[in-house]
Protein backbone atom coordinates (compact mmCIF):
# COMPACT_ATOMS: atom_id res chain seq x y z
CA UNK A 1 0.00 0.00 0.00
CA UNK A 2 1.49 3.30 -1.16
CA UNK A 3 1.24 6.05 1.45
CA UNK A 4 0.59 9.48 -0.15
CA UNK A 5 0.57 12.97 1.34
CA UNK A 6 -1.28 15.54 -0.75
CA UNK A 7 -0.35 19.23 -0.56
CA UNK A 8 -2.57 21.89 -2.10
CA UNK A 9 -4.76 24.88 -1.35
CA UNK A 10 -6.95 26.51 -4.06
CA UNK A 11 -9.68 25.18 -6.33
CA UNK A 12 -7.08 24.20 -8.94
CA UNK A 13 -5.87 21.48 -6.56
CA UNK A 14 -9.33 20.00 -5.93
CA UNK A 15 -9.90 17.83 -9.06
CA UNK A 16 -6.60 15.97 -8.58
CA UNK A 17 -7.45 15.24 -4.95
CA UNK A 18 -10.92 14.09 -6.00
CA UNK A 19 -9.32 11.78 -8.56
CA UNK A 20 -6.94 10.36 -5.97
CA UNK A 21 -9.80 9.77 -3.54
CA UNK A 22 -11.83 8.00 -6.25
CA UNK A 23 -8.84 5.88 -7.22
CA UNK A 24 -7.63 5.07 -3.72
CA UNK A 25 -9.44 1.74 -3.62
CA UNK A 26 -7.05 -1.16 -4.28
CA UNK A 27 -6.53 -2.02 -7.92
CA UNK A 28 -7.98 1.11 -9.51
CA UNK A 29 -4.70 2.94 -10.11
CA UNK A 30 -1.93 0.90 -8.54
CA UNK A 31 -1.83 -2.86 -8.28
CA UNK A 32 -1.71 -2.77 -4.48
CA UNK A 33 -3.65 0.48 -4.06
CA UNK A 34 -2.68 3.52 -2.03
CA UNK A 35 -3.95 5.62 0.80
CA UNK A 36 -3.94 9.37 1.41
CA UNK A 37 -2.52 9.57 4.91
CA UNK A 38 -3.03 13.32 5.29
CA UNK A 39 -3.75 16.47 3.31
CA UNK A 40 -1.60 19.52 3.97
CA UNK A 41 -3.03 22.93 3.17
CA UNK A 42 -2.50 26.54 4.20
CA UNK A 43 -3.68 27.74 7.63
CA UNK A 44 -7.23 29.09 7.73
CA UNK A 45 -7.51 32.82 7.26
CA UNK A 46 -10.26 35.44 7.54
CA UNK A 47 -11.84 36.71 4.33
CA UNK A 48 -14.45 39.23 3.25
CA UNK A 49 -15.81 42.22 5.09
CA UNK A 50 -16.93 40.10 8.01
CA UNK A 51 -13.44 38.57 8.35
CA UNK A 52 -14.95 35.14 8.79
CA UNK A 53 -12.59 32.17 8.81
CA UNK A 54 -12.65 30.46 5.41
CA UNK A 55 -11.35 26.94 4.77
CA UNK A 56 -9.36 26.39 1.60
CA UNK A 57 -11.18 24.39 -1.14
CA UNK A 58 -8.75 21.51 -0.57
CA UNK A 59 -9.48 21.44 3.16
CA UNK A 60 -13.21 21.46 2.52
CA UNK A 61 -12.92 18.44 0.24
CA UNK A 62 -10.62 16.52 2.58
CA UNK A 63 -12.90 17.04 5.57
CA UNK A 64 -15.95 16.00 3.55
CA UNK A 65 -14.15 12.71 2.82
CA UNK A 66 -12.99 12.31 6.44
CA UNK A 67 -9.33 12.64 5.44
CA UNK A 68 -6.98 14.02 8.07
CA UNK A 69 -5.95 17.66 7.43
CA UNK A 70 -2.74 19.23 8.70
CA UNK A 71 -2.10 22.99 8.50
CA UNK A 72 1.46 23.47 9.74
CA UNK A 73 2.32 26.76 8.07
CA UNK A 74 5.92 26.75 6.88
CA UNK A 75 7.40 23.33 6.18
CA UNK A 76 10.88 24.80 6.61
CA UNK A 77 10.56 24.67 10.39
CA UNK A 78 12.44 21.75 11.89
CA UNK A 79 9.53 20.59 14.05
CA UNK A 80 7.31 20.37 10.97
CA UNK A 81 9.94 18.46 9.00
CA UNK A 82 10.18 15.96 11.87
CA UNK A 83 6.41 15.54 12.03
CA UNK A 84 6.28 15.11 8.26
CA UNK A 85 8.90 12.38 8.50
CA UNK A 86 6.83 10.61 11.15
CA UNK A 87 4.08 9.95 8.60
CA UNK A 88 6.51 7.68 6.75
CA UNK A 89 4.90 8.60 3.46
CA UNK A 90 6.14 7.03 0.22
CA UNK A 91 5.18 9.90 -2.07
CA UNK A 92 4.17 13.56 -1.88
CA UNK A 93 1.87 15.13 -4.48
CA UNK A 94 1.75 18.92 -4.75
CA UNK A 95 -0.72 21.15 -6.61
CA UNK A 96 -0.69 24.94 -6.15
CA UNK A 97 0.49 24.52 -2.56
CA UNK A 98 2.08 27.95 -2.31
CA UNK A 99 5.36 26.93 -0.67
CA UNK A 100 8.80 26.07 -1.97
CA UNK A 101 9.67 22.80 -0.27
CA UNK A 102 13.17 22.62 1.26
CA UNK A 103 15.53 19.83 0.32
CA UNK A 104 15.11 18.26 3.77
CA UNK A 105 11.42 17.70 2.94
CA UNK A 106 12.07 16.52 -0.61
CA UNK A 107 14.51 13.91 0.71
CA UNK A 108 11.84 12.20 2.85
CA UNK A 109 9.57 10.19 0.51
CA UNK A 110 10.94 7.15 -1.32
CA UNK A 111 9.26 8.08 -4.62
CA UNK A 112 9.95 11.79 -4.31
CA UNK A 113 7.48 14.64 -4.76
CA UNK A 114 5.30 15.08 -7.85
CA UNK A 115 3.91 18.47 -8.83
CA UNK A 116 1.00 19.37 -11.11
CA UNK A 117 1.99 22.58 -12.87
CA UNK A 118 -0.39 24.53 -15.13
CA UNK A 119 1.91 25.12 -18.10
CA UNK A 120 4.04 23.23 -20.57
CA UNK A 121 7.33 23.57 -18.74
CA UNK A 122 9.90 25.03 -18.99
CA UNK A 123 7.56 27.75 -20.28
CA UNK A 124 5.92 29.86 -17.58
CA UNK A 125 7.45 28.71 -14.35
CA UNK A 126 6.15 30.35 -11.20
CA UNK A 127 2.82 31.37 -9.76
CA UNK A 128 0.77 32.80 -12.66
CA UNK A 129 1.33 30.53 -15.68
CA UNK A 130 -2.30 30.52 -16.83
CA UNK A 131 -2.68 34.29 -17.06
CA UNK A 132 0.75 34.59 -18.70
CA UNK A 133 -0.19 32.15 -21.47
CA UNK A 134 -3.24 34.30 -22.28
CA UNK A 135 -1.28 37.55 -22.03
CA UNK A 136 1.31 36.26 -24.50
CA UNK A 137 -1.36 35.27 -27.01
CA UNK A 138 -0.53 31.57 -26.93
CA UNK A 139 -2.91 29.27 -28.79
CA UNK A 140 -2.26 26.29 -26.51
CA UNK A 141 -1.11 25.51 -23.01
CA UNK A 142 -1.26 22.44 -20.80
CA UNK A 143 -0.12 20.73 -17.65
CA UNK A 144 3.16 19.19 -16.60
CA UNK A 145 3.62 16.39 -14.06
CA UNK A 146 7.12 16.97 -12.78
CA UNK A 147 9.46 15.64 -10.13
CA UNK A 148 10.05 18.47 -7.68
CA UNK A 149 13.54 19.68 -6.90
CA UNK A 150 14.68 22.59 -4.73
CA UNK A 151 14.17 25.17 -7.51
CA UNK A 152 10.97 26.88 -8.66
CA UNK A 153 9.37 24.52 -11.20
CA UNK A 154 12.80 23.43 -12.42
CA UNK A 155 12.54 19.68 -11.81
CA UNK A 156 12.54 16.99 -14.51
CA UNK A 157 9.35 16.28 -16.47
CA UNK A 158 7.44 13.00 -16.16
CA UNK A 159 4.45 13.73 -18.41
CA UNK A 160 2.81 16.62 -20.27
CA UNK A 161 -0.63 17.07 -21.80
CA UNK A 162 -1.71 20.05 -23.92
CA UNK A 163 -5.04 21.75 -24.70
CA UNK A 164 -5.96 24.67 -26.98
CA UNK A 165 -6.70 28.11 -25.53
CA UNK A 166 -10.13 29.29 -26.73
CA UNK A 167 -10.48 32.84 -28.01
CA UNK A 168 -12.83 33.67 -25.14
CA UNK A 169 -10.92 31.85 -22.39
CA UNK A 170 -10.20 33.84 -19.26
CA UNK A 171 -7.75 32.82 -16.57
CA UNK A 172 -10.77 31.60 -14.60
CA UNK A 173 -12.20 29.38 -17.34
CA UNK A 174 -8.82 28.09 -18.49
CA UNK A 175 -7.77 27.23 -14.93
CA UNK A 176 -10.86 25.03 -14.58
CA UNK A 177 -9.92 23.16 -17.76
CA UNK A 178 -6.30 22.75 -16.68
CA UNK A 179 -7.29 21.51 -13.23
CA UNK A 180 -9.31 18.70 -14.82
CA UNK A 181 -6.49 17.95 -17.25
CA UNK A 182 -4.01 17.90 -14.38
CA UNK A 183 -6.10 15.36 -12.50
CA UNK A 184 -6.23 12.96 -15.44
CA UNK A 185 -2.53 13.47 -16.19
CA UNK A 186 -1.65 12.69 -12.57
CA UNK A 187 -3.60 9.43 -12.61
CA UNK A 188 -1.86 8.53 -15.87
CA UNK A 189 1.62 9.30 -14.57
CA UNK A 190 1.29 7.98 -11.02
CA UNK A 191 1.34 4.20 -11.65
CA UNK A 192 3.96 4.56 -14.39
CA UNK A 193 6.24 6.49 -12.03
CA UNK A 194 5.85 4.12 -9.11
CA UNK A 195 6.42 1.10 -11.36
CA UNK A 196 9.58 2.64 -12.83
CA UNK A 197 8.14 3.00 -16.34
CA UNK A 198 8.86 6.74 -16.71
CA UNK A 199 12.31 8.24 -17.17
CA UNK A 200 12.33 11.89 -15.95
CA UNK A 201 13.36 14.30 -18.69
CA UNK A 202 15.41 17.38 -17.71
CA UNK A 203 13.93 20.73 -18.70
CA UNK A 204 15.66 22.66 -21.47
CA UNK A 205 16.79 25.87 -19.78
CA UNK A 206 17.06 27.65 -23.14
CA UNK A 207 13.27 27.85 -23.28
CA UNK A 208 12.61 28.69 -19.64
CA UNK A 209 10.43 31.69 -18.76
CA UNK A 210 9.12 32.92 -15.44
CA UNK A 211 5.94 34.49 -14.11
CA UNK A 212 5.36 36.73 -11.11
CA UNK A 213 2.71 37.22 -8.46
CA UNK A 214 -0.09 39.40 -9.80
CA UNK A 215 -0.93 42.52 -7.83
CA UNK A 216 -3.94 44.80 -8.05
CA UNK A 217 -1.97 47.50 -9.85
CA UNK A 218 -1.13 45.07 -12.66
CA UNK A 219 -4.74 45.37 -13.82
CA UNK A 220 -4.59 49.11 -14.53
CA UNK A 221 -5.10 49.63 -18.26
CA UNK A 222 -2.60 51.64 -20.29
CA UNK A 223 -4.66 52.79 -23.29
CA UNK A 224 -1.48 53.40 -25.30
CA UNK A 225 -1.09 49.65 -25.72
CA UNK A 226 -2.58 48.01 -28.84
CA UNK A 227 -6.20 46.89 -28.66
CA UNK A 228 -5.38 43.19 -29.13
CA UNK A 229 -2.97 43.34 -26.18
CA UNK A 230 -5.62 45.03 -24.03
CA UNK A 231 -8.24 42.44 -25.01
CA UNK A 232 -5.87 39.68 -23.88
CA UNK A 233 -5.16 41.64 -20.69
CA UNK A 234 -8.86 41.72 -19.84
CA UNK A 235 -9.11 37.95 -20.30
CA UNK A 236 -5.84 37.23 -18.49
CA UNK A 237 -6.78 39.34 -15.47
CA UNK A 238 -10.24 37.79 -15.03
CA UNK A 239 -11.03 37.06 -12.24
CA UNK A 240 -7.88 38.54 -10.63
CA UNK A 241 -6.73 41.29 -10.44
CA UNK A 242 -9.30 42.54 -12.94
CA UNK A 243 -8.70 45.04 -15.74
CA UNK A 244 -9.69 48.56 -14.80
CA UNK A 245 -9.35 52.21 -15.66
CA UNK A 246 -10.56 55.51 -14.23
CA UNK A 247 -13.47 57.62 -15.40
CA UNK A 248 -13.03 60.85 -13.52
CA UNK A 249 -12.77 59.86 -9.87
CA UNK A 250 -14.58 56.55 -10.38
CA UNK A 251 -13.06 53.13 -11.00
CA UNK A 252 -14.34 51.46 -14.18
CA UNK A 253 -13.78 47.73 -14.61
CA UNK A 254 -13.68 46.20 -18.07
CA UNK A 255 -15.25 42.77 -17.68
CA UNK A 256 -15.08 41.56 -21.28
CA UNK A 257 -13.96 43.13 -24.54
CA UNK A 258 -12.54 42.40 -27.96
CA UNK A 259 -10.25 44.24 -30.35
CA UNK A 260 -10.91 45.51 -33.86
CA UNK A 261 -8.68 47.27 -36.32
CA UNK A 262 -9.72 50.86 -36.79
CA UNK A 263 -11.21 51.23 -40.27
CA UNK A 264 -10.61 54.97 -40.29
CA UNK A 265 -7.94 57.11 -38.78
CA UNK A 266 -8.79 58.80 -35.50
CA UNK A 267 -7.58 62.13 -34.25
CA UNK A 268 -8.75 61.22 -30.75
CA UNK A 269 -6.09 60.26 -28.24
CA UNK A 270 -5.72 56.87 -26.58
CA UNK A 271 -8.41 56.30 -23.97
CA UNK A 272 -11.07 58.37 -25.77
CA UNK A 273 -14.54 56.85 -25.62
CA UNK A 274 -16.71 56.68 -28.73
CA UNK A 275 -19.99 55.06 -29.70
CA UNK A 276 -20.55 52.27 -32.19
CA UNK A 277 -23.88 50.70 -33.12
CA UNK A 278 -24.10 47.00 -33.89
CA UNK A 279 -27.39 45.18 -34.46
CA UNK A 280 -29.39 48.08 -33.00
CA UNK A 281 -27.29 47.96 -29.83
CA UNK A 282 -25.01 50.72 -28.59
CA UNK A 283 -21.44 49.65 -27.96
CA UNK A 284 -18.85 51.53 -25.96
CA UNK A 285 -15.60 51.75 -27.92
CA UNK A 286 -12.23 53.02 -26.70
CA UNK A 287 -9.36 54.31 -28.82
CA UNK A 288 -6.07 52.53 -28.05
CA UNK A 289 -2.49 52.87 -29.21
CA UNK A 290 -3.44 50.71 -32.20
CA UNK A 291 -6.99 49.76 -33.07
CA UNK A 292 -10.17 49.97 -31.01
CA UNK A 293 -11.24 48.08 -27.93
CA UNK A 294 -14.92 47.11 -28.12
CA UNK A 295 -16.22 46.85 -24.57
CA UNK A 296 -18.85 44.13 -24.13
CA UNK A 297 -19.36 44.25 -20.36
CA UNK A 298 -18.19 46.71 -17.74
CA UNK A 299 -18.79 47.75 -14.15
CA UNK A 300 -18.73 51.24 -12.71
CA UNK A 301 -17.56 51.52 -9.11
CA UNK A 302 -20.49 50.83 -6.79
CA UNK A 303 -22.71 49.48 -9.59
CA UNK A 304 -23.55 46.08 -11.02
CA UNK A 305 -21.95 44.53 -14.10
CA UNK A 306 -23.69 45.84 -17.23
CA UNK A 307 -23.61 45.21 -20.94
CA UNK A 308 -22.20 48.05 -22.97
CA UNK A 309 -25.67 48.92 -24.31
CA UNK A 310 -27.19 48.94 -20.83
CA UNK A 311 -24.38 51.10 -19.48
CA UNK A 312 -24.69 53.68 -22.26
CA UNK A 313 -28.41 54.07 -21.66
CA UNK A 314 -27.59 55.41 -18.21
CA UNK A 315 -24.20 57.04 -18.80
CA UNK A 316 -24.27 58.36 -22.36
CA UNK A 317 -22.25 61.39 -21.22
CA UNK A 318 -19.15 59.18 -21.17
CA UNK A 319 -18.95 59.54 -24.98
CA UNK A 320 -16.03 61.76 -25.93
CA UNK A 321 -14.36 61.56 -22.53
CA UNK A 322 -10.87 60.18 -21.97
CA UNK A 323 -10.39 57.25 -19.62
CA UNK A 324 -7.39 56.69 -17.41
Amino acid sequence: MLRIIYMGTPQFAVPALEALIAGSKPGLVLRDGYEIVTVITRPDKPAGRGKEIVYSPVKQLALSQEIHVWQPGSLKRQENIERLAAYQSDLYIVAAFGQILPQAVLDLPHYGTLNIHASLLPKYRGVSPVSEAILQGDTETGVTIMLVDAGVDTGPILLQRAIPIAEDDTTGSLTIKLAALGASALLEALPLWVQGKITPQPQDERFASHTHILHKEDGKIDWNHPADVLARTVRAFTPWPGAYTNWGNKLLKIISAHAVQSDTGSEAGAGTVSLRKENDLQTLTVVTGKGLLIVEKLQLEGKKVMSSDEFLRGYSHIIGEVLG
